[in-house]
């Protein structure tokens, strides 16, 4: 088991130089058929978005793997049973959203990455996907709505370099971190 630590744009009220560098790359894709890299870093992210009951979704950056891969849960959201989590979810390799539909629906989010923020963000209720699955390879051309549009628009931001705290929208925040976040907004 390959479990590994989450990078966060901040810790104890402190920017992460190194953590941001990685979290703000734009990631990698890579052809098939899978090389010993890619199943590794699969196998990292399965091992760690499985490990976690706090996540909904987890890309390969937020792990400090450049590559573009993302691990969503697509149902049965309130089950903390570890053994049934990875049925309820997909790895998807170099996800490409080839369509949106329907009106942008807010809501509000929050990420690993930006501990202890949430932010009100638009989003597609609808995506069409275009990716490869983990175990094969296999071409995946798939529809999602709702919840899960959300998640794995979110992620695919992350492959971008993109996170929460980019969006223009109202931002939450517990309050231990008012303070700092002031600071760090004030430097954009």
């Amino acid at each position: 088991m390959s479990v590994r630590r989450v990078l966060t744009l901040w810790s104890e009220g402190q920017i992460n130089e190194e953590d941001t560098r990685i979290l703000r790359a734009s990631s990698i894709e890579k052809p098939l058929p899978y090389d010993t890299e890619t199943v590794e870093a699969i196998r990292a992210l399965w091992d760690t978005f499985l490990e976690r009951d706090d996540s909904v979704g987890l890309a390969a950056p937020q792990i400090g793997i450049n590559l573009r891969i993302i691990a969503v849960r697509t149902r049965n959201f309130d089950d903390r049973d570890p053994s049934k989590r990875r049925l309820d979810s997909e790895i998807l390799v170099n996800p490409r959203i080839t369509q949106t539909r329907g009106d942008l629906v807010r809501m509000e989010e929050g990420c690993l990455s930006c501990p202890g923020v949430r932010v009100e963000i638009n989003r597609f209720d609808e995506i069409k996907l275009r990716a490869f699955d983990d175990e094969s390879g296999r071409k995946i051309n798939k529809r999602y709505t709702g919840f899960v549009a959300r998640i794995i628009q979110h992620e695919i931001d992350h492959l971008d370099g993109k996170l929460i705290v980019d969006y223009e929208g109202t931002i939450y925040a517990e309050k231990k971190y008012h303070d700092f976040l002031n600071r760090y907004f004030e430097k954009r």
